[in-house]
């Protein structure tokens, strides 16, 4: 059972493919980056973490690029897929943005977080959106996964 639908998740999808052939560097963290390790609950969203700050102004004049000083993030908006973005020395995530690269691998040609760095992060995101639509995905997801286990 998806959490999201197919057409929303693939749309999200397609931009994640795109935005990896542009000429800067970023690791997939969130909803992607678990769906990655376990094939499960695509995402809507896309999550990243700029390895370098500078691809910011590639950013800025390429896209409709927001700065978000209340999340601490920036934000592409493609119609209803939003595309978050972490930067060094700026955003606030359970693992400092400019120590995730130290948690990272390569999955199906994608930089992502690696699963203990994921977790830390994906908890930390609860946390902070506990009362809302994804705050209860996160819970949900975290509870289905654990009792697959089971």
């Amino acid at each position: 059972m998806e959490f999201w639908n197919s057409l929303l998740t693939e749309k999200s999808w397609n931009i994640l493919l795109e935005l990896s052939k542009e000429p800067f560097d970023f690791i997939l963290i969130g909803g992607w980056a678990a769906y990655l390790w376990t094939n499960l609950h695509k995402s809507k969203d896309v999550d990243i973490v700029l390895e370098d700050i500078q691809a910011l102004d590639y950013l800025k004049k390429k896209y409709n690029l927001k700065k978000n000083d209340n999340l601490k993030k920036y934000e592409i908006q493609f119609e209803e897929i939003d595309v978050d973005i972490y930067v060094p020395f700026y955003s606030k995530l359970a693992i400092p943005a400019e120590e995730i690269k130290k948690y990272a691998t390569r999955i199906k040609g994608l930089k992502v977080v690696k699963p203990e760095a994921l977790l830390i992060l994906k908890q930390g995101a609860e946390l902070e959106r506990k009362e809302s639509v994804k705050g209860n995905k996160d819970i949900t997801c975290l509870f289905r996964d654990k009792l697959q286990r089971i």
